[in-house]
C-alpha cells in the first residue's frame, strides 16, 4: 500500500500503560467512526506497515486508545510514539452537499460568481492556519480560503467548485 492511495487518520501521541496502549490523536470530527477498524497501515521508515488491533476505545472523546496486538510491552509502545496512522481511501464515508476532502476536488474546475471560470484546483494549502484552495489560472496561482461563506456549491458530477471569493482577492492575482 502506498501512501498516496491512503489518507491520514491520526498521530500516536502517547503511552497509556506499561502493556503497550497507545493514544492516538485522530485528524476528524467525527472520532466514532474509527471505532471498528480491525487493522491500520502505520507508517513506519517511510513505508507503510499493516498493524492488526486487538483492542479500540475512545479517551476524552477525542483520543483514540488502541491496543495494537504486535505491541506488547512499553518498549514496543515508544518505537510507536509520533507514528502516523493511514488507512485505504475506499474506507472514506462519501461527503454530501458542500462538504468535500481535500484530495476530491483535486483538479475541480473553478468558477467564481463575480469573474467565472477562474481555473482548476491545483491543491490544496493545509499548512497555514486558514486552508487555502490552490487555483491554477493559466500558470498563475491563485490562493482563495476554505470558508463556508465562499464555497457555494461543490458540484460533483461536473467536477466544479462555485465560489464567491471576497470583493477584490482575486484581482490582486489577475
Amino acid at each position: 500500500m502506498q501512501k498516496k492511495d491512503c489518507f491520514f487518520v491520526g498521530k500516536i501521541v502517547k503511552k497509556y500503560s506499561f502493556k503497550g496502549e497507545l493514544l492516538v490523536k485522530l485528524d476528524t470530527d467525527d472520532p466514532e467512526q474509527f471505532l471498528e477498524m480491525e487493522s491500520v497501515f502505520v507508517e513506519q521508515h517511510k513505508n507503510l506497515v499493516p498493524f492488526f488491533i486487538e483492542k479500540l476505545s475512545l479517551h476524552k472523546s477525542s483520543l483514540l486508545r488502541v491496543k495494537f496486538e504486535e505491541v506488547t510491552s512499553e518498549d514496543d509502545a515508544n518505537a510507536m510514539l509520533g507514528t502516523e496512522l493511514y488507512l485505504p481511501l475506499d474506507l472514506l464515508p462519501k461527503l454530501r452537499g458542500n462538504k468535500f476532502y481535500y484530495h476530491e476536488i483535486v483538479g475541480f474546475a473553478v468558477i467564481d460568481e463575480n469573474h467565472g471560470p477562474i481555473g482548476t484546483v491545483a491543491g490544496v494549502n493545509d499548512s497555514t492556519p486558514q486552508h487555502l484552495f490552490e487555483i491554477d489560472f493559466n500558470g498563475t496561482e491563485i490562493l482563495i480560503p476554505i470558508n463556508d461563506q465562499i464555497i457555494k456549491k461543490v458540484d460533483r458530477d461536473t467536477n466544479t467548485l462555485y465560489l464567491e471569493a471576497p470583493d477584490g482577492l482575486i484581482d490582486l492575482y489577475l
